[in-house]
C-alpha cells in the first residue's frame, strides 16, 4: 500500500470548494475512487461535481495525516 495526497475541488451549493485528502491504497485509480467515495459520503456531492486536480504519491517524511501515517507503519511490521 502507498500514501496518495490527492487535490482538488467540489461543488458546494454554488461556491467551488477546495480539498486536499490524504489516502492509503494500491494505485492512483484507487485513491481517485476511495476520494469520490468519501466525498460523496461526507458531503452529498454527485461525483460530476467533483474535480481531481492531482493526485500525487507521497514519502514517509512527506505524510501529514496521522491516520495515513499509523496504517502504513502497522503495515510494515
Amino acid at each position: 500500500m502507498k500514501a496518495y495526497r490527492v487535490e482538488g475541488e467540489f461543488l458546494m451549493k454554488d461556491v467551488w470548494q477546495p480539498f486536499r485528502k490524504e489516502v492509503v491504497s494500491e494505485s492512483e485509480e484507487e485513491a481517485k475512487e476511495k476520494i469520490l467515495s468519501i466525498m460523496g459520503s461526507r458531503h452529498k456531492v454527485k461525483r460530476r461535481f467533483i474535480k481531481i486536480k492531482e493526485i500525487r504519491e507521497l514519502g514517509k517524511d512527506e505524510i501529514q495525516d496521522p491516520v495515513v501515517k499509523y496504517i502504513l507503519e502497522r503495515e510494515n511490521e
